[in-house]
């Protein structure tokens, strides 16, 4: 059975599955293929051992679908657990576009994360943008269809950009392979950028937040767990100790804190969160050391799982009140108690509490930085883990669950609600007790010990100061209000400068037109009347010529081209 299984690109078992869940019937048998499926994948990855798989021809090039290795890997098997994750969670979804996409785009992130070679890579990487988007346009309303275009636009983009760094990289090296390569030609600086779109650089990286909270309330949880992680895969693989990533990589952490302290949308809320949480990563990358590659594959692992849990927690309450508004709940804990224990449990591990995942996997991050003497960027990620649990591990329960009674009691979650979020919310609190775990899955040999008390002292005084910061804050008034609103980030370009630009311009333009339309039309009358009025039938000119005249004056120029054709 297991050779028969090696037999398949891991990729692959994900299309097939779509194609399968496209032709069967509404039912069981359909959760079955897509729990199945991630399952099917993991143990294919996890048996068939080190190594270069599935060499096709193409073109002239030979195609790596599968380059296994222990980067790859950890990438993979948590790309196959958020995939089951996901679609535990969607268990009461009836909608074949939501099930075909889920699987269609874990495949491609899949299958782009063992991709040998970046033309591989890129068809992978395209499938992923064209998969997902269907997950926005899933919740069929006119808000998402346009936001799904924007987002379409932005993935296409990067895959665009990424071939032409591709072809411009073949060129300059003769070379397709994925590999370590250096900022010093325009071909790596594209793929560079075409990396950073997809990971959600500064001024990069408002589709996130403009594109995850529109998706279904299912359809948010699995694109939480791909599309950034692949790009931080994808660094992590081609330009691991680039020095720019580390600065990069600061300012993503800082920037969405002060953005996800005034959103209302708890949901946009998570997607900040999300951002900053990549720029932990992205300065892992920066780095290049085992250890801090180690941090951010870690912590890319538990940030799936922590990230879904929060991200299911407020789609259960959105999925039984119709809404994820701050100003619109508060009090859920009274008829939703095992949401918000779940929810509370995504907090403490985002907020990286000792026992829980985030504490044992952000800790290695730090740890590289200060090992490294960046003194000024170990203090900024130092600042930006106290503002994580302010927006992420105490304002999405609080104001979920305890701020104050909305008045709404609703039912507990659905059965499969809850054991999604209760078998994410065990794996986050055994990961966090148990970290060789995951440290035995590793890119790099891990000599670590989280749980010094120096880690834990200083972890606890970080978080307990926090906490009061929070509490003195909010009970004095001065914690951002929950109101009703739009806050715009980057997107105040195309949702407001641009279009007043183009309003002005065209105004411009127009009345420009419209101008020279009235003189241009004005100047042929007067030029048609002062031509009709010189040598029209009641001109003075055709009065005084009688009609010899005018007959022998036909005659000569008759006569004169005659004599031209002639002699010529």
């Amino acid at each position: 059975m297991l050779d028969l299984l090696h037999q398949i690109p891991t990729a692959f078992l994900f299309f097939c599955a779509a194609f399968v869940v496209m032709v069967l019937p509404q039912g069981n048998a359909r959760n079955i293929v897509l729990l199945g499926t991630p399952i099917i994948a993991a143990i294919q990855v996890w048996t068939l051992g080190m190594g270069e798989f599935y060499t096709i021809p193409l073109f002239g090039f030979n195609l790596e679908l599968m380059r296994l290795d222990s980067l790859s890997r950890i990438f993979v098997l948590i790309f196959c657990l958020a995939a089951f994750l996901g679609n535990l969670f969607a268990w009461h979804i009836k909608d074949t576009i939501q099930q075909v996409s889920a699987l269609a785009y874990a495949g491609s992130a899949i299958g782009a994360a063992l991709s040998g070679d970046l033309i591989a890579l890129f068809f992978y990487w395209e499938g992923t943008a064209i998969a997902s988007v269907f997950l926005i346009w899933a919740r069929r309303t006119e808000g998402s269809y346009w936001t799904g275009m924007r987002y379409l636009v932005i993935q296409i983009a990067s895959g665009v950009i990424l071939i032409a760094g591709v072809s411009l990289y073949y060129y300059d090296t003769g070379s397709i392979a994925f590999e370590r390569m250096e900022l010093g030609s325009v071909a790596t600086w594209l793929i560079f950028l075409s990396f950073g779109i997809k990971c959600a650089f500064p001024l990069l990286h408002n589709w996130l937040q403009d594109s995850y909270p529109a998706a279904t309330i299912t359809g948010t949880v699995i694109l939480s767990a791909f599309t950034t992680k692949l790009a931080v895969y994808a660094l992590a693989r081609g330009f691991a100790g680039t020095e720019i990533l580390i600065y990069i990589g600061t300012i993503m952490a800082l920037f969405p804190i002060f953005f996800a302290e005034i959103e209302n949308d708890l949901r946009r809320v998570l997607a900040y969160s999300l951002n900053n949480q990549l720029g932990f990563m992205v300065v892992g990358v920066g780095i290049g050391t085992e250890l801090a590659l180690n941090g951010t594959a870690s912590h890319a692992f538990a940030h799936i799982l922590y990230k879904a849990l929060l991200f299911m927690s407020v789609g259960a309450v959105m999925y039984r009140t119709g809404t994820s508004k701050a100003s619109e709940l508060g009090g859920l804990y009274k008829t939703m108690p095992k949401t918000a224990i779940f929810c509370l449990v995504g907090a403490a591990s985002i907020s990286a509490f000792p026992l829980f995942s985030g504490f044992i996997t952000k800790s290695l991050t730090l740890s590289a930085v200060a090992h490294e003497h960046y003194m000024y960027i170990w203090l900024a990620l130092v600042f930006a883990s106290a503002g994580v649990l302010s927006h992420s591990g105490i304002k999405i329960p609080f104001f979920t669950f305890f701020a104050h009674d909305s008045g709404k009691r609703p039912k507990e979650a659905p059965l499969h609600m809850l054991l999604a979020m209760g078998l994410t919310a065990f794996l986050c609190i055994f990961i966090g007790v148990f970290p060789n775990f995951l440290y035995s899955i590793l890119p790099y040999d891990v000599n670590y010990e989280p749980y010094t008390m120096e880690h834990i002292a200083g972890q606890l005084q970080l978080l307990l100061f926090a906490l009061l910061a929070f509490a003195i804050i909010y009970r004095r008034g001065l914690h951002p209000p929950e109101i009703r609103a739009v806050n715009l980030d980057t997107d105040v370009i195309y949702r407001k400068f641009m279009p007043s630009v183009f309003m002005y311009v065209s105004f411009i333009v127009s009345r420009s037109f419209s101008s020279i339309h009235k003189l241009s039309k004005l100047m042929f009358i007067n030029f048609i009347s002062r031509l009709n009025h010189t040598h029209g039938p009641d001109s003075s000119r055709a009065a005084s010529w009688p009609a010899g005249a005018m007959v022998i004056s036909i005659a000569a120029l008759l006569g004169l081209a005659l004599f031209v054709i002639f002699f010529s």
